[in-house]
């Protein structure tokens, strides 16, 4: 981490030893030069008094008040009132005055630069940094103080996802057991696991226990092993209905999927019908063998399904194990995806087709030497299923049958060969399970519910505790058949306490693995937490796979993009939409995997996409539907958040760009600096008049932005929005709008050009880097505290987003400054 820092340093003097300081630096460059001016970098942990700090009243009557009235009362004083502020009344003791949120602001605007106006007052650097100085101080010294009085509470429960995680890490079972959960809130922030919203109502409490039975029985099992059935499919058996319809055989390739008998080339398009159950395949009670010669074959160009009918003898529990063998059909380096769906029609009216496919899996087996691939899918987790399985016979109507369906997901021509398809259902690795024995230890009951009970509640039980459930365990017994079905019961109520829904302040395991893994600490970080071993606990969590669940809902919610999950357009495709909910977030596992400096996340010379991602971008030779790293050039127009596709996109109007959704959302998510709230009465944009109607979406912002009404809001917002502006609905480069060369130029508040995209990263990295990291600081630890942030908590932020900077800005060492932060460890 250091050792980045001296590489920064370094880049910085090789070019300005190569005499480049007259040309316009890289963005690379910006990067180094624009560390040199953060004030974090020269920040030191300020001394603590022994006595109780008390506020500098004597030096801002005679250094700061005289500066103020003479730059900044002509427009925030008696004659006028701007932004409602009257700023020769403010309470300059911030220990224990009122008017602590506006001096918050005043320091912002003139840190930022954006006041005083530069026609309005000249102020110098040496006052500018003189008022700068006495804020720091005067802020950092009282929010210490407020922080030594505050109480805090942290205390919530769980939220949806958490929950699941923590049912499926617990039983050691997968299933999305929080599905009938309402979803959460989001505060303030933006965050899902904020205290302020995670209440409880008491019909939530009888859900929760209904959830964890359900939970348990998966888990658990009852009676002798299932037998196993088994399906295995040759596409000679799979083809027999399309050879006999097809009167005219012939050698010829289809456009949709198609069986070939290779033998002699003739072949015949893959159909399929759900009347009669005539595609339906019978299972066995023994395991068909892999015959040795297989003549035929299915052929899935790409974009192209087949399916694959099982009948109505499809277990409801259990594996169910698809096994295909397979091969591309082309020696070329593209490599074709299959996603495997499942489904069924019972009628007109009654069907369901649904992906169980957790991702793509790459057909990577060279023509005429496949290989077997293989899907496992908890048979539970498939909701719903074909209701009338059990009621009609197959062959009658309505249909009961169901089928799995292969689809060739790759983005660019590569057809997938499949000579055999073997499904077994249902599948256990052993008998009893796994996760049955994680529940039932033992056959003693004490011990079977101290050892769940103290791995649930993340603490050890108490003797009454025990007796309680002891307790409750013999009523039970009395109205079940068998000792685990009461125990299933008991223990349900186990995971309905507040013990297990609730996370408290002082529980810093659970707290710590809430933040990294959304779910309950595992026996080893229990043990770290009472030895003291932290730093080497977030290294080892950060490398477990858990940790994809920390970007996928930090990054979610950070980025508000839950916009893109509610993104409909005609012309946006459910395959590109995917790929550009995951760019966002297998770009913070690369940065976090590396520890890279959070400046990459304003611009950075590479991203992560698929085919797909990178056909839209213009990108070539990225082929295959799984993530990778692509590096960029500037001709690409991309790096950094701000040119991510899906994130352009959401903050559009649907068929347009929006400078005002965009300039709202990078004050907000990537600043930490919303814009205020409209005032009342604002006019609307009348597009009915002809002279608007002729105007540019840029000439009408700016012809709205003359009312008076509306030039507060719009001057902090439109000139980041406008930036924004060569970038599509779909987040696509373009140079023209409607014949018209995109003006993506503006001017900031203190009349600074910001010219587009490039514009807006180069003043981003040259003049708000330490604001940009303070607000990541921010946004991170209101995430890991599960609560929002107060004055008392700013003193904490500043020394981690100081000691983030002086250690090379990167990603993990962020997370690993906030867990070992004051604020972390009391909370």
């Amino acid at each position: 981490m250091i050792r980045q820092s001296w590489i920064h340093i370094l880049m910085f003097l090789l070019w300005l030893a190569a005499g480049n300081a007259a040309d316009v630096p890289s963005l690379e460059e910006l990067k180094v030069i624009g560390a040199q001016q953060s004030s974090y970098r020269t920040w030191t942990a300020p001394n603590v008094s022994p006595k109780e700090p008390q506020p500098a009243l004597d030096r801002f009557r005679s250094e700061i008040k005289p500066t103020l009235k003479a730059h900044c009362v002509g427009c925030h004083g008696p004659e006028k009132a701007k932004a409602k502020l009257r700023i020769d009344q403010l309470d300059p003791d911030l220990f224990t005055g009122k008017d602590v949120d506006w001096w918050l602001e005043v320091q912002a605007v003139l840190g930022n630069g954006e006041m005083p106006p530069p026609e309005k007052s000249k102020l110098s650097g040496d006052d500018r940094a003189k008022v700068m100085e006495w804020l720091a101080s005067a802020i950092r010294s009282a929010s210490m103080t407020r922080r030594a009085a505050a109480g805090h509470s942290s205390f919530r429960r769980l939220t949806r996802y958490e929950y699941n995680y923590a049912l499926q890490d617990l039983l050691g079972v997968p299933g999305d057991f929080a599905r009938d959960l309402p979803p959460e809130a989001h505060s303030e922030d933006g965050f899902q696991n904020s205290s302020e919203t995670l209440h409880m109502s008491v019909s939530q409490l009888e859900t929760y226990r209904r959830i964890a039975r359900t939970a348990l029985r998966r888990a658990t099992v009852r009676g002798s092993r299932p037998e196993v059935l088994f399906w295995g499919v040759t596409m000679k058996q799979a083809s027999r209905v399309d050879w006999e319809k097809q009167k005219d055989k012939k050698a010829k390739p289809h456009r949709s999927a198609y069986f070939k008998e290779l033998s002699s080339g003739l072949t015949a398009r893959h159909t399929w019908s759900y009347t009669g159950a005539k595609y339906a395949n019978k299972p066995t009670a023994i395991r068909t063998e892999l015959p040795e010669a297989l003549d035929h074959v299915a052929i899935v160009p790409d974009g192209e399904t087949l399916i694959v009918e099982l009948g109505e003898k499809i277990p409801n529990e259990g594996i169910m194990r698809v096994r295909i063998r397979a091969c591309r059909t082309s020696l070329e380096d593209r490599v074709p995806s299959l996603q495997l769906e499942f489904g069924w029609k019972a009628s007109n009216e009654g069907r369901a087709r649904l992906r169980v496919s957790q991702e793509d899996t790459p057909i990577t087996a060279k023509p005429d030497e496949p290989e077997f691939y293989q899907w496992d899918i908890p048979l539970a987790d498939i909701y719903p299923r074909n209701s009338v399985r059990k009621t009609s016979r197959l062959g009658q109507m309505p249909n009961p049958s169901e089928y799995i369906r292969f689809v060739n997901s790759s983005a660019s021509d590569g057809d997938v060969q499949i000579d055999y398809v073997e499904v077994a259902a249902p599948v256990y690795q052993q008998w009893p399970p796994e996760s049955h024995q994680r529940v039932f230890i033992s056959t003693n009951a004490t011990e079977v519910l101290g050892n769940f009970m103290s791995r649930a509640w993340r603490r050890e039980v108490t003797h009454e505790e025990l007796q309680q459930k002891l307790r409750l365990l013999k009523t039970m017994r009395q109205s079940t058949d068998t000792f685990e079905e009461a125990m299933v019961e008991v223990l349900a109520t186990v995971l309905a306490a507040p013990d297990f829904l609730y996370v408290r302040p002082d529980d810093f395991a659970a707290r710590l693995s809430l933040f990294l893994w959304s779910s309950l600490p595992d026996d080893q970080l229990l043990k770290s937490i009472d030895n003291g071993k932290m730093s080497r606990e977030v290294e080892r969590m950060l490398a477990d796979p858990r940790a994809k669940r920390f970007a996928q809902h930090f990054v979610h919610q950070w980025l508000d993009m839950q916009l893109l999950d509610f993104l409909k357009a005609d012309d946006l495709r459910s395959s590109i939409k995917e790929a550009m909910q995951q760019e966002p977030i297998r770009f913070f596992q690369e940065m976090l995997r590396h520890d890279e400096s959070v400046l990459n996340f304003i611009h950075a010379d590479y991203t992560m996409a698929n085919e797909r991602l990178a056909q839209h971008y213009g990108i070539p030779a990225a082929y295959g539907n799984h993530f990778r790293k692509v590096k960029l050039t500037p001709n690409h127009r991309r790096g950094g958040l701000m040119t991510q596709a899906g994130l352009l996109a959401m903050n559009s109007s649907g068929k347009d760009s929006n400078p005002l959704k965009r300039g709202i959302w990078m004050l907000e998510s990537l600043l930490n600096d919303p814009p205020p709230p409209p005032p009342p009465a604002v006019p609307e944009i009348d597009l009915a008049d002809p002279r608007i109607a002729k105007m540019t979406l840029k000439e009408r912002i700016e012809d709205h932005r003359n009312h008076p009404a509306c030039m507060s809001c719009h001057s902090k917002i439109d000139p980041w929005g406008i930036a924004f502006e060569n970038y599509d609905a779909r987040g696509r480069w373009r140079d023209r709008i409607k014949g018209k060369p995109v003006d993506a130029s503006s001017r900031l508040f203190n009349n600074e050009p910001l010219n587009g995209m490039d514009g807006l990263k180069r003043f981003l990295l040259q003049n708000r880097q330490d604001q940009f990291v303070r607000a990541m600081t921010h946004k991170l630890t209101v995430y890991a505290l599960g609560r929002p942030l107060t004055f008392a908590d700013r003193a904490a932020v500043e020394e981690i987003t100081a000691k983030v900077r002086q250690q090379g800005d990167g990603l993990a060492t962020l997370v690993t400054q906030v867990v070992a932060s004051e604020l972390f460890w009391k909370p």
